[in-house]
């Protein structure tokens, strides 16, 4: 399915061109009807001769309805190129460019719609001559926008006249976009905005709008933003038919259960859980339109559409006071409620005051960490890892989208690297200048920093060695590099470099303690002094705790066996389970939970023990 919308000036006839096209008519209400004017959003869809089918957004052309005409394009904005494919322009031969012509194309610019078939209506009531000037004058008009050289089509619903025409026209203008592939192709997170919410009988909630991002199933848990309720999807219904499962692309209709219709609106979002990170501040490019007789600053009263949803912002422009008619510039907008929104989404940003369309354009970061007044945002995923440093994989696709990080993540699961995806000049790579190394995105030059920081620790006692045990997650994602690259190694919760010699490290009775495992021989029968004996302690070669003296692999044992414990009792164990478990006796029991406390293995809760920080996941590998 492609979504196709229209656009123009009212009482051009776009409702009745698509009645013509489809055979449905689009006005939904009583009153559309009897007054022969569109004021709601109308949907109809119908077959071309080439197998593809075209469901319509009928948009109303009033400008009291212009916040209605935004959320039908935007209800199917998307940035993965998946929702409105193109418009059919509609302008009347009658009347030709009027002041709704003018503003309808801006918004289509700015909502990155950028192909269209145009319309020429009513042209069974002009003559030829008239017919001539009339497309001239179209074509004047879309000269400097993106929709220069689109086709013209006279057209007439009356007579029949080039109805045809049109359906070719649109038909060969989807065969080449088809040709050209989405734009944004790769994007994985479903979206819906809502732009019509209704109950059914026997049904309840259901709510309709243009799929984008992914597919949608029956029985799949979703969330709706910007409230954060969940709910779950009863039924699914496109063009008219009951489905298991909608793509993208798709205009649909969502039977959802566990909400009630009267806590949803138009403008909300429906999205899958764990997908999105709903965002109340952005930082965007903006692009003001050139006929404009004022500058845009922050004085004034804004409204912006994203999607289906229109909301105040407050705006700063970033870099500068203000921006003037026809140029591009970066401002951050704060938003009264928290969206779900994503790089790459389009906005059109009206004034309230002026009620007037100032400009529009792209968000370039959904999650700014920077004061407004450092602030410098562009189109880079590596400025965005740039600005924290340390960026978790899961973040990151939340923050420039998954399909940057999984093209990232192959790049170097093919080269093998884990040092920079790129190098920091090369423009066609979105993560120049980034490290990507386990579940995390580096910024290159805090990854340099950082692992020499590392080294110079292990350099401070080679001897010794570093007490793995002291570094945080991100410095043992860095030591693991290490380890993998052979610079180091890690030996009884040691880290030393590779090569460096410890005269302590084969000492007899190392191996007596580590045969004695979780229940060694008592330390006055080793063979060995006391000072000998806290050297290796000193050392990292033994644990003592409580007068018992522990070889290393004895924490490695009763760590499985504590993990073991956890899956069983996620409430806790006792230390008499453990000694159970290690079928040894009290004497060693208290001993060795003592020292898994210690190290932050097992933390006590009363006369429980449960998971202490230090047992992550890669801990337990």
């Amino acid at each position: 399915m492609t979504v196709v919308a229209t656009a123009g000036h009212v009482d051009h006839g776009k409702s009745s061109l698509v009645r013509a096209l489809t055979g449905t008519d689009p006005d939904r209400f009583i009153e559309e009807r009897q007054r022969g004017l569109t004021i709601d959003l109308g949907f109809a869809h119908t077959t071309l001769d080439s197998g593809r089918v075209l469901s319509f957004i009928d948009v109303p052309g009033h400008v009291r309805f212009l916040r209605n005409m935004l959320a039908g394009v935007g209800s199917g904005g998307s940035q993965s190129g998946d929702g409105v494919a193109m418009c059919v322009f509609v302008v009347a031969a009658t009347e030709g460019w009027k002041p709704q012509s003018e503003e309808h194309l801006r918004i289509l610019e700015m909502m990155g719609i950028t192909e269209a078939v145009v319309a020429l209506t009513k042209v069974d009531l002009v003559d030829d001559e008239w017919r001539e000037l009339a497309t001239m004058e179209v074509g004047e008009h879309l000269a400097d926008s993106p929709l220069a050289g689109a086709p013209v089509v006279a057209v007439s619903t009356v007579t029949g006249e080039g109805i045809d025409d049109l359906r070719a026209g649109i038909d060969d203008t989807l065969g080449r976009l088809e040709a050209d592939g989405p734009a944004g192709a790769g994007q994985r997170r479903a979206r819906l905005w809502i732009d019509r919410v209704f109950t059914a009988r026997g049904a309840g909630t259901v709510v309709t709008g243009t799929l984008t991002g992914n597919s949608l199933g029956v029985d799949q848990r979703v969330r709706i933003e910007p409230s954060g309720r969940a709910a779950r999807i009863r039924g699914i219904q496109t063009l008219g038919a009951a489905v298991s499962e909608v793509a993208p692309g798709s205009r649909v209709a969502l039977n959802l259960s566990g909400v009630d219709h009267r806590d949803l609106q138009r403008g909300d979002a429906v999205v899958l859980d764990e997908q999105w990170s709903p965002t109340a501040v952005v930082d965007a490019e903006l692009r003001v339109l050139g006929d404009l007789d004022h500058q845009v600053s922050r004085r004034g009263a804004y409204l912006a559409y994203f999607g289906s949803r229109e909301v105040p912002v407050k705006l700063r422009v970033l870099g500068t006071e203000s921006l003037s008619p026809g140029t591009v510039g970066a401002v951050r907008l704060r938003l009264p409620v928290a969206l779900a929104l994503a790089p790459s989404d389009r906005f059109v940003l009206r004034e309230t005051g002026r009620d007037e369309t100032v400009g529009g354009g792209e968000i370039l970061d959904i999650d700014p960490v920077l004061p407004a007044s450092r602030a410098r945002p562009d189109r880079r995923p590596a400025r965005v890892v740039a600005e924290r440093g340390w960026v978790t994989l899961a973040d990151l696709g939340q923050l420039v989208g998954p399909e940057v990080v999984a093209a990232a993540i192959d790049r170097s699961e093919t080269t093998g690297d884990v040092g920079d995806v790129g190098d920091a000049g090369d423009a066609e790579e979105p993560l120049a200048g980034v490290v990507i190394s386990g579940d995390w995105a580096i910024d290159a030059h805090v990854h340099r920093a950082e692992r020499a920081a590392v080294l110079e620790a292990l350099d401070d006692d080679q001897r010794l060695g570093l007490d793995v045990a002291v570094l945080d997650e991100r410095q043992r994602v860095l030591l693991d590099e290490l380890v993998r690259s052979a610079e180091v190694t890690v030996d009884a919760g040691r880290a030393r470099r590779v090569g460096a010699s410890d005269p302590w490290a084969a000492h007899p009775v190392l191996e007596v303690l580590r045969a004695g495992g979780v229940a060694p021989v008592d330390s006055a029968a080793l063979d060995i002094d006391r000072a000998g004996l806290r050297e290796l302690i000193r050392r990292g070669h033994l644990i003592e705790s409580d007068g018992i003296v522990f070889h290393p692999v004895a924490l490695e044992i009763a760590g499985a066996a504590v993990r073991a414990l956890l899956d069983e009792h996620s409430d806790g164990f006792s230390v008499s389970q453990l000694r159970e478990r290690l079928a040894i006796t009290r004497k060693h029991a208290v001993p060795l939970a003592q020292a898994l406390d210690a190290r932050g293995l097992t933390r006590r809760r009363g006369d429980l023990r449960i998971a202490g920080p230090a047992l992550t996941p890669s801990a337990q590998s």
